[in-house]
């Protein structure tokens, strides 16, 4: 085919061919990075040329330090495969025209990025969690905008730079209007501070119109909140360390929506939390030492909290904290609340500064908290299928039950086991419970 023939611009896709049987293996001119090009494109006898969506890459980063410019580089459909080695990106200073958490949705923000992907589909797969780091120096470490299908894997993201504006949503990886799955990535060490600034770093922070699927993924030791929804984001977190931060382990605000099961949230100031006019459904997580609430809803939200261990965080375990907040509180064990002085509430199991008749509380244990099970509202105990008992746990940090136990079978008569029984009080009951 003569040179200037190829449609789409594809000419300079193919330059650099080695053709190895019916596949060939391309890639750009100049562009080396230390990579290695295998498309998946297969060219017949002919050589006849594909459409320019057939001619996905991927593309091997093990040297070179120059990430962004890969990033750049790659198309639609492209898979890149990074080595283990660290990238360190070079921060770029820009305005946010919309403010994630402003009254006024169009406030100018001043903040930096490290790493941009932006609206492309790609695949980014790291050698290994711990060993594939990208260092951001940034306040949006990695931020993704505009992107209709992305997929991030087994890699670290840290060393964020806290950005002067305290409107920016700084966090290791942040999401605005795209698709992206994010599995076994450790947003961790987060936590440059800036004196005039109170909030942090965060690990995960959906933005408008993000949606996405968290999964099995390590959010450690940040500034801010382990994962939090802004205006119009939706995501489900399932399987998650999200440890030691400030704010809440998960928050989500405005109208967002989050769907998080099996996730262990610990060493926030509020655990699981649900604001605005937020929809969250929480089932089968352990909320654990963290200092204030263990589970909040307040605002307009609506929250269902099922099936979850609330135990020995500083103050209360479950809060209803707004009048207009509403849900579920069912098949919950609610125990050992109130270690530290009071502080954002009383030292009990269920602290009630709602309106009760909004929610349905019913199978739970509400046990042995330290300044009673239960305040704002009248004892549940014997109510609606609540105890007060010993749940019995196997042991220390282990929170599946002794044979014996009140809350084996004690769950609402419509919630069900894995086996179809009816269901445990508890991580270890429900559907959603660890198989």
């Amino acid at each position: 085919m003569p040179k200037g023939t190829l449609p789409g611009g594809l000419e300079q896709r193919l330059l650099k061919i080695v053709a190895t049987g019916s596949a060939c293996v391309s890639g750009p001119p100049g562009l080396d990075f230390g990579m290695n090009y295998r498309s998946l494109l297969v060219i017949a006898c002919g050589l006849t040329v594909a459409a320019p969506s057939a001619f996905a890459a991927r593309i091997r980063v093990d040297r070179g330090s120059d990430l962004q410019g890969v990033l750049n580089y790659a198309k639609n459909g492209d898979t890149l495969m990074l080595g283990a080695k660290t990238f360190e990106a070079k921060p770029v200073q820009f305005i946010d025209p919309l403010c994630g958490n402003c009254g006024d949705a169009k406030t100018d923000v001043k903040a930096s990025y490290g790493f941009l992907i932006k609206g492309k589909s790609l695949t980014v797969i790291g050698s290994d969690h711990t060993t594939t780091r990208l260092v951001t120096n940034a306040g949006y470490g990695l931020f993704i905008d505009g992107c209709p299908d992305l997929e991030i894997q087994n890699l670290t993201v840290t060393g964020g730079k806290r950005d002067l504006d305290g409107n920016a949503t700084d966090a290791a990886i942040v999401v605005r209007n795209s698709r992206v799955r994010i599995h076994q990535v450790d947003c961790r060490d987060n936590t440059h501070r800036q004196d005039s600034v109170i909030v942090g770093i965060g690990g995960i922070f959906g933005r408008e119109g993000a949606d996405l699927c968290i999964t099995d993924c390590r959010i450690v030791n940040n500034g801010w909140d382990g994962v939090a929804l802004y205006r119009g984001a939706i995501a489900v977190v399932t399987d998650c360390l999200i440890k030691d931060g400030r704010g809440a382990g998960i928050g989500v605000t405005w109208d967002g929506s989050c769907t998080c099961y099996r996730n262990e949230i610990t060493g926030y100031w509020k655990g699981i939390g649900a604001f605005g006019t937020s929809w969250v459904i929480a089932r089968n997580n352990l909320v654990h030492d963290n200092l204030g609430w263990g589970m909040v809803a307040t605002g307009q939200s609506f929250m269902d909290i099922t099936n979850n261990v609330v135990y020995h965080n500083g103050n209360c375990g479950v809060a209803p904290w707004s009048t207009e907040a509403r849900g579920r509180i069912i098949n919950n064990i609610i125990t050992e609340n109130g270690w530290r002085d009071q502080w954002v509430c009383p030292c009990v199991g269920v602290w009630n500064y709602g309106d009760w008749a909004k929610w349905r509380f019913s199978n739970n244990i509400v046990w042995n908290n330290k300044a009673g099970q239960y305040e704002g509202i009248w004892d549940q105990t014997d109510i609606n299928g609540n105890l007060n008992k010993d749940p019995m746990f196997i042991g220390a940090g282990n929170y599946e039950l002794q044979t014996g136990s009140p809350a084996i079978h004690a769950g609402d008569s419509a919630t069900y086991n894995i086996d179809g029984t009816i269901s445990h009080i508890g991580l270890t009951g429900g559907p959603q419970a660890k198989k």
